[in-house]
């Protein structure tokens, strides 16, 4: 009987073990996991954070640029009086629309622009010199002895700084980059950042879209989710979805293709690359993002609310109205937002049939410009580190602020739609 006690110790001892062991491996694994899991959140998280400090420190620089191009200066003659000149101002004058320093508030004189490349016209080549290095004297020169000019030159060529009288070079303020109505970002000698024509482009063609996409997005919705029957809505769901699915540059070709020279024909326009080409592409792009939250909102109605509707007499459309819509307004609404996030962040297909002009629309059927074609289109071309580069830049973060807005505002209506239903 003692061996046999002892060997049936052994075996329940032995099993404890490899229970324990077990349980200890499958803890560990689950430490494991759970630590992979919190790594990957923090690093993304991490990641997140650091995108939005690389961009928010890259666009805020453009607030340390000065307003005439780097290296160079506007040098009037002495007895000029204005000593300062807005952005604007300085673009009008070389532009040859501010034509005298009065308007300015300066003397009665009119004003004379000068260029670097201008100097041929008052110097001959032996004047200036075999390697042009008289060129820094003589344009001096011409400064001292013109009293309506603005030369605008590389800084190295005035010699005698005293002798002339520069326009001070201010930094980029927020109210030129913010309130500026010109987007020229390669004029010289002062670039242009105003971000109005961009931000209202924007916003005018994101408006329309919905405008387009709301009603028949609405009508699909209601149809799928109360009038069709299954059959119908298995096969008609699945091809909605694909829809989103469609590359943004394939609407973009048929945007170009079809409904650019359709509008051109209907409405007897130069060309038919306009705002409303724009909405109506982001129109047909917003559709599934709209019917497909719409319609699985609709369908969270309880049936019971349905059923007490029509015993009380009430027809389907009157329940639909009265009953089903009202039930359904917060995912209606965040359907809405959702499809207005997708259509103020679109670039390729806006690009390709907006006509891409910078400048603040007063109809929809003229050609504009949005923030995020802007900045595909622009990106490439501008200097690393410039201002034009830092523009693009704060152009990214005022359409983050966009679309954070737009999002607090679906969380908003979201977290609405559930206290209701509570």
């Amino acid at each position: 009987m003692f061996p046999s006690n002892v060997s049936h110790t052994l075996l329940i001892a032995t099993r404890f073990l490899c229970i324990r062991n077990q349980v200890n491996m499958k803890k560990v694994f689950e430490r494991v996991i759970e630590g992979v899991l919190t790594c990957s959140g923090f690093v993304t998280s991490i990641t997140i954070l650091l995108i939005v400090l690389f961009l928010f420190t890259e666009a805020f620089g453009l607030f340390k640029s000065k307003v005439i191009e780097d290296g160079y200066v506007l040098a009037l003659n002495k007895s000029n009086k204005v000593h300062s000149l807005s952005p604007e101002q300085i673009k009008l004058i070389f532009d040859e629309e501010i034509t005298n320093w009065k308007e300015l508030g300066g003397e009665d004189v009119p004003i004379r622009v000068f260029r670097l490349e201008d100097i041929t016209h008052y110097y001959s080549e032996e004047e200036l010199g075999a390697a042009y290095e008289n060129a820094g004297d003589k344009i001096t020169e011409l400064v001292e002895q013109t009293p309506g000019i603005v030369a605008f030159v590389p800084q190295k060529f005035i010699v005698h700084p005293d002798a002339v009288h520069f326009i001070d070079d201010k930094t980029i303020s927020p109210a030129d980059v913010f309130a500026g109505a010109e987007w020229f970002p390669t004029a010289t000698p002062s670039a242009q950042y105003g971000f109005l024509p961009l931000i209202t482009g924007t916003l005018w063609v994101s408006l329309f879209a919905i405008l387009f996409a709301l009603p028949f997005g609405l009508s699909v919705s209601i149809y799928m989710s109360e009038v069709a029957n299954p059959s119908v809505r298995n096969w008609l769901k699945p091809v909605i979805e694909l829809l989103s699915g469609i590359p943004s540059v394939v609407y973009g070709f048929f945007g170009l293709i079809v409904i650019v020279p359709l509008i051109q024909k209907l409405f007897d326009l130069p060309v038919g690359e306009s705002g409303l080409a724009g909405s109506i592409v982001l129109a047909i792009m917003a559709l599934p993002t709209i019917i497909t939250v719409t319609e699985d909102a609709m369908r969270n109605c309880p049936r019971a609310m349905r059923e007490a509707s029509l015993a009380l007499g009430a027809s389907q459309w009157q329940t639909i109205y009265k009953v089903v819509i009202p039930y359904s307004i917060s995912g209606i609404t965040s359907g809405v937002v959702l499809g207005v996030g997708r259509a103020i962040g679109e670039t390729m297909a806006v690009l390709m049939v907006t006509g891409n002009a910078a400048v603040i629309p007063t109809s929809i059927l003229e050609p504009l410009r949005t923030i995020p074609a802007t900045i595909a289109a622009e990106l490439g071309e501008a200097p690393a580190g410039g201002p034009h580069y830092q523009a693009l830049f704060l152009l990214g973060v005022v359409l983050f602020f966009i679309t954070l807005i737009i999002n607090f505002s679906v969380e908003y209506i979201s977290s609405k739609g559930v206290k209701r239903s509570k």
